[in-house]
């Protein structure tokens, strides 16, 4: 196979993942494991974590005061103990790049490969200052090693709709079958293995990218 591409997606994959995030501030606060992500998955396309993803709800007190609700509704015991709030900032804490994607971004893009993200995200009531000036340009930078850049919060699409991964190829002028795709949830991965995108789970960076190396014939290290 002859690819052209490599998608990224960004959280738990070229950043920090906001599912260990999660799953930490279940622990802390005697949440039983997954009971988050379980509410999002049978919200359906109009819960309040998707309406965020797919920038019709930003992410600020209306996005907290709505999941805090659908969480109260799911268990009022849980909402005892649950912020949302509280949560996003535990998530916000854990998105620090990996240092060994942000290589595999540069050397992809020095071997010719087409290089984009494709992410679900959202948008703030007000936009998170950066700590510092080193901050702000270590974000302009990683932004910078992508060739295009397709964010939920702004298309109005978001994983796993097919539509998203048709946007993201038609923005590099690839068919899907000449993209890699790269992410940790499996069905964001389905979604485009359905389009005839080869895809690989991130579960551990390290063996996400010897398989990548694989994939695309290219000497590890």
């Amino acid at each position: 196979m002859d690819y052209r591409a490599v998608i990224f997606d960004l959280g738990g994959v070229v950043f920090g993942s906001p599912l260990h995030a999660i799953r930490r501030y279940e622990q802390a606060n005697g949440i039983v494991e997954n009971f988050v992500n379980r509410l999002v998955v049978a919200a359906g396309p109009g819960g309040s974590w998707q309406r965020m993803e797919r920038g019709e709800l930003v992410m600020g007190p209306g996005f907290f005061a709505a999941f805090d609700d659908d969480v109260r509704a799911a268990d009022p015991s849980v909402a005892e103990r649950f912020s949302a709030e509280e949560m996003m900032a535990a998530i916000a804490e854990e998105s620090k790049p990996r240092p060994q994607m942000i290589d595999a971004l540069r050397r992809l893009r020095a071997r010719g490969y087409a290089v984009a993200a494709l992410t679900n995200n959202w948008v703030s009531e007000q936009e998170r200052e950066p700590a510092s000036a080193e901050e702000a340009a270590m974000r302009a930078e990683v932004r910078g090693l992508f060739d295009d850049y397709v964010e939920s919060s702004v298309v109005g699409l978001r994983k796993p709709d097919p539509e998203i991964y048709r946007l993201a190829c038609g923005r590099l002028g690839i068919e899907p079958r000449e993209a890699v795709f790269l992410d940790d949830i499996g069905s964001n991965l389905k979604s485009a293995r359905a389009l005839g995108m080869t895809t690989i789970k991130v579960d551990d960076p390290d063996d996400a990218l010897a398989e990548l190396w694989r994939t695309l014939a290219i000497p590890a290290g």
